[in-house]
């Protein structure tokens, strides 16, 4: 058995191509449209680490999607957490859980998906601003 994907269902692609891809900073793998079936699929990933894959799923027809808590969340380990989380926040993007403790933090996507990032190896050593920062809504 292998891992091959997560899917999450979006919004608007757009807005979550520049969420996953420009600010996280995931690579576009491929895409598929599918004009019958009134989708597109967007097939994202670390990079260089094309194991662990995250779908975006994009329906034509506009309908509203609930419960994206009972969802979970995505986890990503990344090299340097409070590097990311300050380039996240000058893009405008609410950093929910701090990574007060150097190892971890939680955003949200544009359409409310939580998503873990993890600092890869040892937690960095604890410091400010990041330290002191309350969290801010759900995560």
């Amino acid at each position: 058995m292998k891992y091959l994907h997560t899917m999450v269902r979006v919004t608007d692609l757009d807005k979550s191509l520049d969420f996953y891809r420009d600010k996280l900073g995931l690579e576009e793998l491929k895409r598929h449209d599918s004009p019958g079936g009134r989708f597109t699929l967007v097939y994202l990933a670390a990079p260089g680490d094309e194991s662990a894959q995250l779908e975006l799923t994009y329906n034509w027809d506009p309908e509203e999607y609930t419960g994206g808590r009972n969802f979970g969340h995505l986890a990503y380990a990344v090299d340097d957490i409070y590097a990311l989380c300050q380039k996240l926040m000058d893009a405008g993007i609410t950093i929910n859980r701090p990574p007060r403790d150097g190892h971890m933090a939680f955003v949200r996507s544009p359409d409310g998906i939580s998503v873990e990032l993890l600092q890869a190896g040892e937690s960095l050593p604890a410091q400010e601003p990041w330290a002191s920062m309350e969290s801010v809504g759900e995560w």
